[in-house]
């Protein structure tokens, strides 16, 4: 008997089709932007614009951020009512989990700084980048996965549960 399909069904116990269908959009999403403004879409720079809405700081009123501010924030906002179709309709449950708030929190400021120093987020890296052959994302994403391992192998070894 194989070996992929037993690997298969255990990391992924309620199956793959979801992020098939998710990854199939994400890719049609990157695609419609990318065809239809000649730029590569990206969601860390949303802070920055959305900023540039209601604040004088010259570091938000810059020429990209203007011209980019409007579809950023569509972008944002499609990412989150698209999570919330799938939660509420395609697989309604609550989402339920055994991390501590304060953990969470950290997590998205560990993340959000990550994001700003490493010039885009994993999924800009590793979808846009890669998918453009581009040598700093390669080395991005190399990062991104490196770093998690070495965290999740340290934070297993030191006990450490959710």
């Amino acid at each position: 008997m194989s070996v992929a399909p037993l690997l298969v069904a255990e990391l992924f116990p309620n199956g793959v089709i979801q992020y098939a269908v998710g990854g199939v959009l994400v890719a049609a999403g990157i695609g419609v932007i990318y065809l239809g403004t000649a730029i590569i879409p990206g969601n860390s720079t949303f802070l920055e614009t959305t900023l540039s809405y209601v604040s004088d700081q010259p570091r938000f009123r810059q020429a990209n951020y203007l011209a980019s501010r409007d579809w950023r924030l569509l972008f944002a906002v499609s990412i989150v009512a698209g999570a919330a179709v799938w939660g509420l309709v395609l697989d309604p449950g609550a989402f339920v989990t055994e991390v501590q708030p304060w953990r969470l929190f950290g997590g998205g400021v560990l993340v959000g700084i990550g994001t700003r120093i490493g010039k885009g987020c994993t999924a800009g890296h590793g979808v846009c980048g890669l998918g453009s052959a581009s040598r700093t994302s390669l080395v991005n994403v190399a990062l991104f996965v490196g770093v998690a391992i070495a965290t999740a192998a340290l934070l297993t070894a030191l006990g450490v549960t959710p």
